[in-house]
């Protein structure tokens, strides 16, 4: 483990200064560029949306390469201060103070208050008109949205194995693909939600949650030495979680288009908008983030060019979430309507990354059968979308639906807790 990157998010004694700091290391991590040919047989297809002016200069491969080195440094702060006072006990006092409006008590610890104060102070280009259209607009593709960001987004991107190492170290594996997507559907749902990123709402109580358990996980594997920072920098840094934001954004837009779905571009730029905001709450720095689908199309194509391509550790991630479909509560006929959605999905895979992309995640070769057969009706439902706002309403109310009653069979009755930091936080005591 490299010193440097014990002391970004090393437990400080009593006394000494909180605010984490991330050197300038001479050289990025050695998986930046790891394998450039690989790397390029990746993003082919991408290619082919972010442009002819998408490589990346000298300049900006050197930024992606010292991104690799940088967290989150408002989360980060928060958790040295917790380390120091004990997480169970510090992990209460964030929950009881993440409930309360804006205007914290006088005596919360300044820790405390600075990262509730500041992750809760929306930027002035936030425009919340547009954070609700954005959100009507994905709850509008209903359960094929859902579908294709776990397939387009989730499963198509374990082939960068750099963004896979923080999950297999903590346990992601073991803990169950089938949970993880419950979890991350949940917060999806109460992030688009009516009311969801409003003053302190669900959205915003969940997403400050899950950024404090990326914060716990980089101190965790920053004293980890089976964590290589040598080779994967520091975990979940900021070029990472610039490509998990991208995922949900571009990946899903680009998803959603080639599978039939009609988007104007007002709608596309409404839903970048959303997710700038998300990755924005979520600690991606500003400067990661885009303004338009276009942007976000180069700033992904360059994000994926530099990762490091699939290993075992794509291949154990893409065999469990193959199999998650087997795992859902479904209320009926669970065995028929797993193994349908087993192949569903399969299919779908096969679509977005193509037959060298099945190899590499140690998938089985499929046809293409879903995306075929629906992009048609597809089509012509979203067509309608825009040519009729009564026929658009009823689609966003029949989509959201569709989308609540996933989670339902993701989850069954298990409380929607996603990540259960609480949990999570006793144990760091340990």
């Amino acid at each position: 483990m490299a010193p440097s990157v014990d002391a970004v998010v090393g437990g400080a004694p009593a006394g000494a200064a909180l605010d984490p700091v991330y050197p300038v290391h001479p050289l990025p991590p050695s998986r930046h560029g790891q394998s450039p040919a690989r790397s390029r047989q990746m993003v082919a297809r991408l290619r082919w949306f972010a442009g002819r002016h998408a490589e990346p200069d000298a300049g900006q491969w050197a930024q992606m390469g010292q991104a690799l080195w940088l967290g989150d440094p408002l989360a980060d702060h928060l958790m040295v201060w917790m380390r120091q006072q004990g997480m169970g006990k510090a992990w209460k006092q964030f929950e009881a103070l993440l409930a309360t409006p804006q205007a914290l008590p006088s005596d919360t610890p300044e820790p405390l208050a600075r990262y509730l104060r500041e992750a809760r102070r929306w930027p002035a280009w936030v425009e919340p008109d547009r954070l609700a259209r954005g959100a009507a607009v994905l709850h509008g593709t209903g359960l094929h949205g859902m579908m294709v960001l776990r397939d387009a987004g989730l499963m198509a991107g374990y082939q960068a194995a750099g963004l896979n190492k923080p999950l297999i170290h903590t346990g992601a594996l073991a803990k169950g693909a089938q949970r993880r997507i419950a979890e991350t559907t949940a917060w999806w749902l109460a992030c688009t939600a009516p009311g969801g990123l409003a003053d302190n709402g669900p959205g915003v109580q969940m997403t400050l949650r899950v950024r404090l358990m990326h914060a716990l996980v980089r101190h965790q594997l920053a004293h980890d030495a089976d964590w290589d920072a040598n080779t994967w920098g520091l975990a979940i840094n900021q070029h990472d979680m610039q490509a998990t934001y991208l995922g949900f954004s571009v990946v899903q837009l680009i998803a959603l288009k080639s599978t039939g779905t009609w988007l104007s571009r007002q709608d596309s730029e409404d839903v970048m908008h959303l997710w700038r905001a998300i990755g924005w709450l979520m600690g991606v720095d500003e400067a990661l983030l885009v303004s338009s689908e276009q942007e976000g199309r180069v700033a992904l194509y360059r994000n994926l060019l530099s990762q490091a391509p699939a290993d075992d550790s794509s291949v154990a991630l893409a065999r469990a979430l193959m199999d998650e479909p087997l795992q859902r509560r479904y209320a009926d006929w669970p065995k028929l309507r797993g193994w349908l959605n087993k192949h569903r999905h399969l299919s779908l895979v096969q679509w977005f990354v193509g037959a060298r992309g099945m190899r590499a995640l140690g998938l089985p070769l499929t046809l293409p059968w879903y995306p075929v057969l629906t992009a048609a009706p597809k089509a012509a439902s979203s067509v309608l979308a825009a040519l009729s706002p009564v026929w658009r309403a009823n689609r966003v109310v029949r989509g959201l639906a569709e989308q609540q009653a996933y989670l339902k069979v993701l989850m069954g009755d298990v409380p929607a807790c996603p990540h259960q930091l609480g949990r999570v936080a006793g144990q760091a005591d340990a």
